[in-house]
């Protein structure tokens, strides 16, 4: 499995924070009431990083209302080793 990370954004007001993360709390999902959300520093996005199988998945773990402006990002992790492999393989 992969893991993704979901970014959801919503408008820069007071109430729109609260309403948005109102609406992931009430979804009593695992994944929603633990997201992390940056109001506070005047980021209006929340986070989550989710284990699925493609980004559709993910997609459809999602609120209906923020599925289609979520960002999804596959993660990847590399080791040194790796990026050695690329730079050498790329150099004169």
């Amino acid at each position: 499995m992969a893991r993704f990370l979901i970014e959801v954004e919503h408008e820069a007001e007071k109430m729109a924070c609260a309403r948005a993360i109102q609406f992931f709390l009430k979804t009593g999902s695992h994944y929603m009431t633990n997201a992390e959300w940056g109001c506070d520093d005047g980021v209006h996005k929340g986070w989550i990083i989710v284990e699925a199988n493609s980004k559709e998945e993910v997609r459809r773990i999602l609120p209906p209302n923020f599925r289609s402006d979520a960002l999804i990002v596959e993660l990847s992790k590399f080791t040194m080793e790796q990026i050695n492999d690329v730079l050498s393989s790329h150099e004169g």
